[in-house]
């Protein structure tokens, strides 16, 4: 339920493409069609009014695009706009015009508007080479979540101009969110074959990879990318997680240092690393970890949690309850914190605090067989052994097949004299794991109590099969070897 956070965020697509200059030849001629007349600018007068009020007094085509282009270069998106739609009052059929005027309408966030241009440029179009505005009518198509329709676009630039690098890239990110993960990689190697140096190609290909599980060639992918900009602390991370995938927690906490070297707050790169020293148990260097997440994060629930599990690695159990009462302060629907919390208690020998944690946790919700054991465990330590009793079978009506309640459930009805019912417990667990020593034990025990000893002797011989400097069965096989004489 708690554990690891991952993520890897891809590089963002490469915004839309300007021309170069008035006059650039266009593609696709056509007239203005009913579908796209809403791309039209606003009325001749209302456009002018506007233009005149910004400051734009231009009275020719080329002069309105040049200071819509310098408005649009210091950031004044609706003021280029209004240059665009008035120059395009003076000539409604320059395609390049309704370029210019989706991508200020693209700048402000207005993409049906950008894209209704985008189509009216293409509709003015005639020599259908041109592939700026299908690119950008991909990005377009991309900041409205439209996939498929993005793509399709990226291909139509692509058919104009296949060596358009940008296009090929954006593709592999609007593939990538469809879930097309071949293909998107097949994007970016077109990429990089048009441009091997493509850092975000680099990328965005190990984050494919990564999501095929193809670890190996995510690293690689990575590496290429480092080689090309080694300051880059996101690949640096993403990297260390591939690592991971891999059980190289070495490499991969070498890689969170260089990432957290470039970017010291980076919370995901702490928190990783100290998953990355768990493995490792190395859990002092864990905590450190942790504490620098929490230093950025006071509120990352998760982080606290995961430091009360080192903390009770350690034993030290008052400060795992310290941490487990934060988590659940930020989470109180935490089963596995409000778990953890009474098996810290239960360490420190406070049974009743640790039976109220794990009843709070069944009453989130109460299908789960391991705090069924852990709530019995706890009432055994205080001698209520029917209600201990009752707990595993609770345990064992999720899962009958849960090694420790059948285990604990024989101890229980052997402290209630109720060996011949241990007995069973025990032959269920040694049919689900015949190579548990201490179960063999507690059944030849078991047995010796209900005076069977040739039968208790076959089990304490079982165990030590198992384990041959077992000294309980070795005790208790003289025992029973004396009392059978």
């Amino acid at each position: 339920m708690n554990g690891n956070i991952w993520w890897s965020f891809p590089m963002v697509r490469i915004f839309s493409g300007l021309l170069g200059g008035v006059g650039l030849a266009l593609a696709l001629g056509g007239t203005l069609t009913p579908a796209i007349a809403q791309a039209r600018p606003c009325g001749a007068t209302p456009c002018l009014l506007l233009a005149q009020s910004a400051g734009i007094t231009a009275d020719s085509v080329d002069e309105l695009v040049f200071q819509g282009n310098e408005y649009y270069d210091q950031g004044q998106y609706e003021l280029a706009l209004a240059a665009y739609d008035a120059a395009l009052i003076l000539n409604a059929n320059d395609a390049e015009l309704w370029i210019w005027r989706g991508i200020a309408l693209g700048a402000l966030e207005r993409y049906e508007e950008e894209l209704a241009s985008y189509d009216q440029a293409i509709a003015l179009d005639t020599d259908q080479n041109n592939h700026i505005v299908w690119y950008n009518r991909g990005v377009a198509f991309g900041k409205l979540g439209r996939y498929e329709e993005e793509i399709a676009s990226y291909d139509q630039a692509l058919a104009r101009d296949p060596r358009y690098v940008n296009a090929w890239y954006n593709r592999g990110i609007a593939l990538g969110e469809l879930g097309h993960y071949e293909e998107e990689i097949a994007s970016y190697d077109q990429a990089l074959a048009l441009d091997p140096e493509d850092v975000g190609a680099w990328y965005n290909r190990g984050i494919a990879l990564g999501k095929l599980g193809r670890y190996e060639e995510e690293i690689a992918s990575y590496d290429q990318a480092l080689a090309l900009n080694p300051e880059d602390a996101d690949i640096w991370y993403n990297r260390g997680i591939a690592l991971g995938e891999l059980n190289r927690y070495e490499e991969e906490i070498a890689s969170y240092d260089q990432a957290l070297a470039l970017n010291p707050e980076d919370a995901d790169a702490w928190f990783n690393q100290s998953l990355a020293f768990e493995e490792l148990e190395r859990y002092e260097e864990a905590l450190v970890g942790y504490e620098q997440v929490l230093v950025l994060d006071p509120e990352d629930a998760d982080a606290w949690y995961n430091q009360g599990v080192i903390f009770g690695k350690l034993d030290r159990h008052e400060a795992a309850i310290g941490s487990y009462d934060q988590a659940i302060a930020l989470n109180p629907g935490d089963i596995d914190a409000w778990n953890n919390r009474g098996v810290s208690l239960e360490g420190l020998g406070r049974y009743e605090e640790a039976i109220a944690s794990y009843e709070q946790a069944l009453t989130i919700d109460p299908n789960y067989a391991y705090i069924w054991n852990n709530h019995g465990v706890a009432l055994g330590e205080i001698e209520q052994y029917e209600e201990e009793l009752n707990s595993y079978n609770q345990a064992l009506t999720i899962d009958p097949s849960h090694e420790d309640a059948l285990f604990n459930k024989g101890l229980a009805l052997a402290d209630l004299d109720r060996h011949e019912e241990a007995i069973l417990s025990y032959d269920a667990l040694l049919a689900l794991n015949p190579n548990d020593a201490e179960a063999w034990n507690n059944h030849g025990i078991s047995l010796e109590a209900l005076g069977r000893y040739a039968e208790a002797i076959a089990s304490y011989d079982q165990a030590l099969a198992i384990d041959p400097d077992y000294e309980d069965a070795l005790i208790n096989r003289e025992s029973a070897q004396t009392a059978l004489e």
